[in-house]
């Protein structure tokens, strides 16, 4: 069901969109208030860094101030046109 159109779940469930709406924005108020958000959710701890950034020559001087990053984040980079080749095509 994750990743559907509300209208895609409301046919599988038989429910109008506008009551898959409301229930959706219920639960995600649910889990962002205070007492669910402060009880079950726990960011780790920032100042454990995993012994293969940490024991690896190559990353851990770029790395080693780095708080962390959200996975699919999307960094702008323009390198100069004669080592653009160089950046294409990496992830």
């Amino acid at each position: 069901i994750t990743g559907l159109p509300f209208r895609h779940v409301g046919e599988c469930f038989q429910q109008s969109n506008d009551m898959i709406s409301h229930y959706f924005h219920m639960i995600l108020t649910t889990l962002a208030t205070q007492p669910f958000y402060m009880d079950y959710i726990q960011f780790p701890a920032g100042d454990t860094v995993p012994s293969k950034i940490q024991n690896n020559p190559k990353f851990w001087p770029y790395f080693c101030n780095a708080i962390g990053a959200i996975d699919g984040s999307h960094i702008h980079a323009s390198p100069p046109t004669y080592i653009r080749s160089n950046y294409r095509n990496c992830k």
